[in-house]
């Protein structure tokens, strides 16, 4: 997974507000309550991150750099989160690397 690369789905929108972003599928309807997703101060770093450009691995390592994380840690919380992103279809895979 760390040789993936992702990308934002245009169809998702997002808004910091103080230390968390908010990110609003905007092509389901809005009686969907649980569209609606909040990522913390973290959470929000990786989310930026994602320009199609970086591999996960890179963005791991710019959060071992940024934060007081361990390369495993970082890892395993990426892959987690890569996961949830792909679920509610937050992100699109542009290729693998290699």
């Amino acid at each position: 997974m760390l040789d993936q690369i992702y990308k934002k789905d245009p169809n998702v929108v997002a808004r910091r507000i103080a230390d968390e972003v908010i990110l609003v599928p905007i092509k389901r309807r809005l009686g969907e309550v649980h569209a609606i997703y909040t990522l913390n101060s973290v959470g929000g770093r990786i989310w930026e991150l994602l320009d199609g450009h970086r591999s996960v691995g890179q963005v791991r390592d710019a959060l071992v750099e940024e934060f007081d994380v361990t390369p495993d840690q970082a890892e395993a919380d990426l892959i987690q989160l890569f996961e949830h992103f792909q679920t509610i279809g937050a992100v699109q895979e542009v290729t693998t690397v290699g």
